[in-house]
């Protein structure tokens, strides 16, 4: 098979309508139902933690990442993370996630930073990537979500008893945001 070259850049404003396009495709409309979708939902995502992926001139792949509390500890919300179907199965997916826990491990000291990320998806796919299966009945999301998909990865050494409460929007100090 031959090796693709994709390019990852930071996500930027010219981004967004292919960005929405893509996501639209993959995800369809049942995407406004999903617990996720009503966290991003009027919480801009972070553009300085959301990257993109390119073959060329074309987008083929994104992902984002959208502040979030869990409790009191600032955490990030990754998703959407979507990629163009005849690309997947390329490793676009997982290069775009390593990515984006890379620039938010950079930043995760400090005030307000975010000390983890939390995802709704599959474990067998982000465990590779540093997710873990938050256990039972330590967070609650505003809406019905299958517990066996709430996954967290640190970003620092905060320890996962520490994850704990209701996940809600919010947002880290000094961060640029995005009109998502």
């Amino acid at each position: 098979m031959t090796e693709l070259s994709v390019t990852l850049f930071p996500e930027n404003p010219a981004d967004d309508a292919a960005i929405e396009r893509l996501v639209a495709r993959t995800f369809g409309p049942g995407r406004f139902a999903r617990t996720a979708y009503r966290l991003r939902e009027g919480n801009p995502h972070r553009r300085d933690l959301s990257f993109t992926a390119y073959i060329g001139t074309m987008l083929v792949g994104s992902v984002r990442l959208t502040p979030i509390l869990i409790g009191e500890v600032p955490a990030l919300l990754l998703g959407p993370l979507t990629v163009e179907p005849p690309f997947r199965s390329h490793g676009i997916g997982r290069r775009l996630v390593e990515k984006a826990l890379e620039v938010a491990r950079g930043e995760a000291h400090g005030p307000g930073a975010a000390r983890l990320v939390l995802l709704v998806g599959d474990e067998p796919y982000y465990g590779r990537m540093g997710f873990k299966r938050v256990p039972r009945g330590q967070v609650s999301l505003p809406g019905p979500v299958d517990p066996a998909r709430v996954l967290v990865c640190p970003l620092d050494e905060t320890p996962l008893e520490a994850v704990r409460g209701p996940v809600r929007k919010g947002f880290s100090a000094g961060t640029e945001r995005a009109s998502a």
